[in-house]
Order: structure tokens, then C-alpha cells, then sequence
């Protein structure tokens, strides 16, 4: 079950209208496949759920999914072949693993005490954490929650429902910040296993006000709860959580490769108190980060300094764009402290469809939430590719 919090004259509730609106990036089975017989095993819940959809990019100028659009130099690439080539495909991952492990930790500088596990992306890892925290029918233990901000990344709604929790989604204030009363009314209500906080958030892109989030932290704490600050957007972000990691023991980060410049690789890790990062290890699948993501892991880590100067060229990119849409009186564009801007037009599927019809793709949010409506995403690109998004949004609006 999902729960979505609203406001009502002033006093949060929960219902489950707006929980559909959170999967727009999902595309629903015909009922016929939901009633075929050959399928009558499946979960009636998962027949009836939907499947992620990745729009077709063939041609376009892809600025629809937060892609680093950076490729790495032809000495790098062909340095990374060879290296690859070398590997041991024949063998499970061993050594190696940890090898990555230790030079995340060193990346990190994570804290004495403190370990990380690794994820074929975040998405297994937000997964995982469902998992481990899912309480069976068995333990006489009421079912477990999970809360977060909405609209949010839908996989943590997703996860929870695959993993037999409920899901709470508290929605923001009009200008995408915390609601904190509505938040930690829900909290107390709920008493959530896990609270995600994305910082910046996806897809609003924006930092949550330090003492909203510390007041979201400790309710949860207070009630046994996790809380996981989602930090897939680091490289791009003025702040992160990290340096304040310590003053919590149920604080958990979250971070990825994607947006550091391996969107493909598929590798994500989660830190956190030794004895907590051990207790979720124990439902991680053994092997499920292969020698190739691995080692291309660990060669991008060696090379940091080259994502680090993308990160640069993707900040400065950003600027010039907001200081463009700016100039676009149809056009308000939010602040970003990620590697995509929100922006709301007058009519968001007509422009989206100007867009793609002069090669440039970009994401429709308008739909996933009512905060959202006639919003769209914009990934940041290369200087060539901004110029070209730029120019389309102008003409489609």
C-alpha cells in the first residue's frame, strides 16, 4: 500500500490519489495481460503495476536523463580498453572488490568507524534497504514504511512496494522545500523504518535547509527509523552531508557513479556505521557487481581528476543556461544544484513535443506530481548541445 500525505485546511492526511502520478515514467499492462492465465503466479499486485520506460533517444540530442555528456579522451578510452581486455572474465569478482571498496573509502574520506557496500547502481542498493528492512507477517510486528519527499525519485516508492512495505510520500511546499510540520506529523504517525532525503532532490534539484533536514533526522531517529540522504548529485552541489555524517548513528549516504561520469557501469554505494553497513550486506546478492564495472571503477578513480573537470565544465554550463531562460519571459527556471534545471512553461506537452520534433529530448514532469504541473526537466549538457536545447525550447514555447 501507498500513502501519499496531503495538506488539508491545515492538517496533513494521507490518501493514495497522487501515488499514480508518481510513476509517469512507468507505462501500465492491458488488463488482458493482467487476466492471462500463464501469468496467474505473478503477484496480482505486480501485474498490475507498471514497467520503467526509457524514452527512444535515436538521433536526438539526449538532455532527458542526467548524463554526464562527457566521453572520455581517445588516450583514456583506449587505456580502459586494454585494461578490460585484461580481465579475468572467467572468475567471480574477488579481490578486486574490495580493492574498489578501499578506494572509495579513500574518494570519500569516509570516517573511522564507519564502512560502505557496493550496488549494481543505487537502485539495487534503495532495493536492499527495503529488503532488510521489511518486516515478515510472521514477526507480529506491524508492516513497515517507508517516507520520503514528494515528488522524489519514484524508486523508492517502487522498492517499497516490491518489498511488501507501505510508502508515505509527504508532499513539498509550493517552492520545492521541506514541509516540515507535514513531515515530521507523518514521522510520528508512521514511524517509518527508512526516510529518504535527496540532496538535491530529483527532480527539483534543489539542497533542503540544513535545519529542516536536522529536525526530519532526529524524529526519524527518535522512532527507530533510518534516514538515507540520497547524494546522487554530489559532484554537482555546493554542500553534502558527508562532514555531518558522524552526529547521527542511523544516517545513512547514498551515492553513485552514474553522475560522476559512469551513468553505464551501474555502480552505487551506500556508507554508513560498520555495524549497520553489515547488517544490510547480509541481503546483497553475492557477486552483483561484475569485474568490468569494477575495474572501469576503479580506472575512472585513478583518472578523478578528468571527472572533476567535467563536474567544473557541467556547473558552469548550468549557469549559463539559468542565466538564459531568464531572458525567456514565457520560461521560469528554478535553481539547481545538480545537472539539471526544472523549468515551468505555459503548456509542457506542447513544448516537450516542439522539442523532440527539433531533435531534442528532454523529460516531461509535468505529470508526476501536481507541484510539477507544466514542468520540464532539462539535463545539462555539452556547450553545443545546451545551445541546441536552448534554441528549440525558445521556438516551442
Amino acid at each position: 500500500m501507498v500513502k501519499v500525505y496531503k495538506r488539508m485546511r491545515g492538517r496533513p492526511r494521507c490518501g493514495s490519489s497522487e501515488f499514480s502520478e508518481n510513476f509517469s515514467e512507468m507505462t501500465s499492462l492491458p488488463t488482458a495481460q493482467i487476466q492471462n492465465p500463464l501469468t496467474q503466479r505473478i503477484r496480482p499486485d505486480v501485474q498490475a503495476m507498471h514497467a520503467y520506460v526509457v524514452q527512444d533517444s535515436t538521433g536526438m540530442v539526449k538532455l532527458d536523463a542526467m548524463e554526464n555528456p562527457h566521453r572520455l579522451s581517445p588516450d583514456l578510452q583506449a587505456a580502459l580498453g586494454q585494461r578490460l581486455g585484461a580481465v579475468a572474465l572467467n572468475r567471480y569478482p574477488a579481490g578486486r572488490i574490495n580493492d574498489l571498496r578501499r578506494a572509495l573509502a579513500d574518494h570519500t574520506g569516509l570516517p573511522a568507524g564507519y564502512d560502505l557496500m557496493l550496488g549494481n547502481g543505487s537502485d539495487e542498493l534503495i532495493s536492499l534497504l527495503a529488503l532488510a528492512c521489511a518486516m515478515p507477517a510472521a514477526s507480529g510486528l506491524p508492516k513497515a514504511y517507508v517516507l520520503a519527499p514528494v515528488p522524489g525519485f519514484v524508486m523508492y516508492a517502487m522498492s517499497a512496494q516490491l518489498q511488501g512495505l507501505d510508502f508515505c510520500g509527504v508532499p513539498l511546499t509550493a517552492d520545492f522545500e521541506l514541509d516540515m510540520p507535514a513531515m515530521l506529523a507523518a514521522i510520528a504517525q508512521h514511524q517509518p523504518a527508512i526516510t529518504y532525503l535527496a540532496y538535491p532532490n530529483n527532480p527539483t534539484a534543489n539542497l533542503w535547509g540544513d535545519e529542516a533536514m536536522e529536525a526530519v533526522i532526529r524524529a526519524a531517529g527518535e522512532v527507530g527509523g533510518l534516514v538515507v540522504i540520497d547524494e546522487a548529485y554530489q559532484p554537482f552541489a555546493a554542500k553534502s552531508y558527508l562532514d555531518r555524517l558522524t552526529r547521527h548513528p542511523h544516517v545513512l549516504l547514498l551515492r553513485t557513479l552514474s553522475k560522476f561520469g559512469l551513468a553505464g557501469i551501474r555502480l552505487g554505494y551506500l556508507l554508513g556505521p560498520q555495524a549497520l553497513i553489515a547488517q544490510i550486506d547480509k541481503v546483497r546478492p553475492p557477486y552483483n557487481v561484475s569485474v568490468l564495472n569494477c575495474e572501469a571503477a576503479l580506472f575512472a578513480l585513478e583518472h578523478q581528476k578528468v571527472f572533476e573537470a567535467q563536474a567544473l565544465d557541467i556547473r558552469a554550463q548550468r549557469a549559463h543556461i539559468f542565466e538564459s531562460l531568464t531572458q525567456l519571459p514565457q520560461v521560469h527556471a528554478y535553481p539547481s544544484e545538480a545537472n539539471m534545471l526544472l523549468v515551468r512553461v505555459p503548456d509542457a506537452q506542447k513544448t516537450f513535443d516542439g522539442m523532440a520534433a527539433r531533435g531534442v529530448l528532454v523529460k516531461n514532469v509535468s505529470k508526476m506530481h501536481p507541484l510539477l504541473t507544466q514542468c520540464l526537466r532539462l539535463t545539462v549538457g555539452t556547450a553545443e548541445e545546451n545551445h541546441l536545447m536552448l534554441t528549440a525550447l525558445e521556438a516551442s514555447l
